[in-house]
């Protein structure tokens, strides 16, 4: 797929078993995780933290649907449990088990442009490329 003025974007797509069913132009991505402490009477510190679950929050600016997903009669509003892959030189990050949290559109009639969207994914994993 190429759009005039739009980068080839093989190296962030949005994937639903397989199938890229959209390029992403790029991203900003945030992970959380909560932490407790663990307090032990008579003592005025923590004596210990414990890891809590990690959160992966991630922004995505200017989606494009691809010719497949179009023809397919893609609806993002309904996408759930879809992969984010990131291509780097020396790695793939892939955040899996997605599900987007808020959607901004700002497009012309009939175009498949999303311009935000923020995910949230239970996973990330990276492997070298």
């Amino acid at each position: 797929m190429s759009v005039a003025g739009f980068p080839t974007s093989s190296d962030i797509y949005l994937e639903v078993d397989g199938t890229r069913v959209a390029v992403v132009q790029s991203y900003t991505a945030k992970s959380t995780k909560s932490s407790s402490a663990v307090e032990a009477f008579g003592e005025s510190e923590p004596v210990a933290t414990i890891p809590g679950q990690a959160v992966h929050t991630i922004q995505l600016k200017r989606l494009y649907a691809t010719d497949e997903a179009i023809r397919d009669g893609i609806d993002f509003y309904k996408l759930s449990g879809f992969s984010l892959v990131i291509c780097k030189p020396d790695r793939k990050i892939i955040y899996t088990d997605c599900q987007w949290s808020a959607i901004q559109e700002s497009a012309t009639l009939g175009s498949m442009v999303l311009e935000e969207v923020t995910l949230v994914a239970s996973r990330r994993i990276e492997t070298e490329a």
